[in-house]
């Protein structure tokens, strides 16, 4: 066994977020299991994580071991197992590392003690799962969340139980993005299926911005610690072919680094009612400065240790819709980057869908445009249209089953929301219910809960240029 005791200061936090302790692994040894100790509280949170001896200084493409963030306070890896959230597999010989992500440190410091054993003990090594490749022959709009976790970071419930969340709300495609961890695919590598495909994905997790990778198979390094390390996360994204989105830009986690390349953007995550009008005013900022980036949505919902009812706070709650030629990870990707979808309030939420001179959602239009935007499900609300400018046409939705229409040269793009009206009244009944008399949370107040413009569904846009 070793021991290590050391004092952590804001000084080690401000000169670096991560804080390292090596120790030695032997030749031989078949599991290491480390124990971490400090005075967790409010004010004091300190992640952990591991790097065996292949891994360098930021940004590293070997060596990762695991992370389980403020979740877990120690764990195992073994060449058969892992605790979840760290990878099992070969023990290299030579110079490991504990990780300390110093998150919240008191300004007294903190006195931090890690406890590393081996174990000898013949282990077969057991290989990672691969990928499969599930494909379901059919064109048409397909449903999923592509924002949630499980047990292998910092949520309680299991692969299992998320998978059947997914299935109850009648999902075909499913995110598992848990933070700066890929250990999830052990369960969704095999089980993603023709019914409910499970796309890549990670949560790069930083105390000033949170971003998911789509897509990518491998680890990426979610060290950041400077500004400009923003558009070195993108550059290592899209060198393997992934896709990277901004998530929940609001409080209270926002994106505080550079905005770099990225091709998606999170516009609403969880209940519409949690800050999502500060995520769409962004979108709007950054599509009217002339960016083109597909929006999205996701719950973040983190699973219970048991199977939740079907409800507003739960997962699906915002669900992404794309059409597809056929459904399979490789459509979803490419459906994500070219922004043929939209974002709605559930599974059976609002459809909404965009044509402009005959051409879908995503696509770039040249001169006067004619639009038709489709509405279902929605009778009785205001159908808004928007440019840079802002917005430019409303209307009541007067059926269940409506068509808009819009005619003009707009600003750049032209994309469309459903803004509840007839429908308010219910939508902030049920959030109340599902709070089953607590407070109301995300810091807001009853004058947001009156006043704010609720949200049913978000169309991606058309771009629009002129002659």
């Amino acid at each position: 066994m070793q021991e290590f005791a050391v004092r952590i200061t804001r000084k080690h936090q401000a000169a670096d977020p991560y804080f390292y302790l090596p120790f030695e692994v032997p030749e031989g040894v078949t599991r290491i299991d480390a124990t971490l100790s400090y005075p967790k509280s409010e004010a004091c949170i300190i992640d952990l994580g591991a790097l065996d001896p292949r891994a360098t200084e930021y940004p590293t493409a070997q060596g990762f071991r695991g992370w389980s963030g403020g979740a877990r306070d120690r764990f195992f890896i073994a060449t058969d197992d892992a605790t979840p959230g760290y990878i099992h597999g070969e023990m290299p010989p030579g110079q490991w590392k504990v990780m300390l992500g110093l998150y919240k440190i008191p300004e007294e410091g903190a006195e931090v003690s890690v406890t590393v054993d081996f174990d000898r003990s013949p282990r077969s090594i057991v290989p990672q799962p691969e990928r499969t490749f599930p494909v379901r022959k059919q064109s048409g709009w397909y449903r999923g969340d592509l924002h949630c976790h499980t047990f292998h970071s910092d949520a309680a419930g299991s692969p299992e139980l998320l998978h059947a969340a997914a299935k109850q709300a009648g999902l075909d495609f499913l995110a598992v993005a848990d933070h700066n961890t890929i250990t999830q695919r052990r369960y969704f590598h095999p089980h993603s299926s023709a019914d409910l495909i499970f796309i890549r994905a990670m949560e790069i997790t930083t105390a000033v911005g949170h971003a998911n990778v789509f897509g990518v198979d491998d680890w990426v390094d979610f060290r950041m610690t400077k500004p400009e390390h923003a558009r070195t996360l993108a550059s290592m994204v899209h060198e393997r072919g992934g896709l990277l989105s901004v998530n929940h830009d609001k409080p209270t986690i926002p994106w505080d680094y550079e905005l770099p390349e990225i091709d998606c953007m999170e516009v609403w995550q969880s209940h519409w009612l949690a800050w999502n009008w500060v995520s769409l005013e962004r979108y709007q900022q950054r599509l009217a400065s002339g960016l083109k980036i597909s929006a999205i949505g996701g719950s973040d919902f983190h699973q219970p240790a048991r199977l939740l009812p079907e409800g507003p706070l739960v997962l699906a709650r915002p669900t992404t819709v794309l059409w597809l030629n056929e459904l399979s990870e490789d459509a979803v990707l490419a459906t994500m980057r070219s922004g043929h979808g939209y974002v709605t309030e559930s599974p059976t939420g609002p459809h909404l869908e965009l044509i402009a001179n005959g051409q879908p959602m995503g696509s770039t239009v040249v001169g006067p445009v004619t639009a038709e935007a489709l509405a279902r499900g929605a009778q009785g609300d205001r159908l808004l249209w928007l440019d840079a400018s802002g917005i430019v046409g409303e209307e009541t939705i007067e059926a269940d089953d409506w068509t808009a229409h819009y005619a003009g040269s707009p600003d750049r793009f032209l994309r469309t929301e459903i803004a509840a009206a007839a429908n308010r009244s219910a939508i902030v009944e049920t959030f109340r219910e599902a709070l089953h008399g607590k407070n109301l949370p995300w810091a807001l107040s009853e004058d947001d809960l009156s006043k704010q413009t609720i949200r049913r569904a978000i169309s991606n846009p058309i771009y629009c240029r002129p002659n």
